[in-house]
């Protein structure tokens, strides 16, 4: 019988581990596989403008981290994973948003050639249900894929700790909304 109840426990644990994380409508997987390298969900939030709900973003590391300078700072895999869940959300809002993001980033360094790059990625129009991952490779750059479709490589850490900056930064598009990618209340 201890054998039986044990059994379902652990049968139950492993179901509840595997589930996927819903935050304000938008879910996540627990776990990101990147190419057979597996980042863990350290938290996500929802980013408002104006009193509209705009995006759910969800952040990915290697290990729970609570520190944005570290995670900022570091050389190594992590992602950053935005779904689209308002149609006040447009391809031009949102490089002009990335653009403001830049001028406000406070780590790393993205030259105007490379920011261009970037804003290029987001070409096509941009609608609800759009799942937007960024994903920082060390050594490659950041790749962004939009629907499971790659549009582009941004090389360079600097590129990256610039980007993540938009987001995890001492000057963030949302103060809240960064708490929550960073696990916190």
């Amino acid at each position: 019988m201890k054998n039986s109840i044990f059994f379902i426990f652990l049968l139950f644990s492993f179901s509840f581990l595997s589930q996927d994380i819903t935050v304000s409508g938008a879910t996540f997987k627990k776990k990101l596989d990147v190419k057979g390298d597996l980042l863990t969900f350290n938290g996500a939030g929802l980013r408002q403008k104006y009193g509209f709900d705009l995006y759910v973003s969800a952040l990915y590391l290697p290990a729970p981290s609570m520190d944005p300078n570290r995670i900022i700072n570091a050389d190594e895999l992590q992602a950053i994973n935005i779904k689209i869940i308002s149609s006040k959300v447009t391809k031009d809002k949102f490089n002009e948003t990335v653009q403001e993001g830049f001028l406000k980033s406070s780590h790393g360094k993205a030259t105007a050639a490379e920011k261009s790059q970037f804003k290029g990625f987001f070409t096509a129009p941009i609608k609800i249900g759009d799942d937007i991952l960024i994903i920082y490779k060390p050594g490659k750059g950041v790749a962004v894929i939009i629907n499971g479709a790659y549009k582009g490589l941004m090389p360079g850490v600097e590129f990256k700790k610039a980007l993540f900056s938009i987001w995890l930064g001492s000057s963030p598009a949302d103060e809240k909304l960064k708490k929550k990618m960073l696990g916190k209340s």
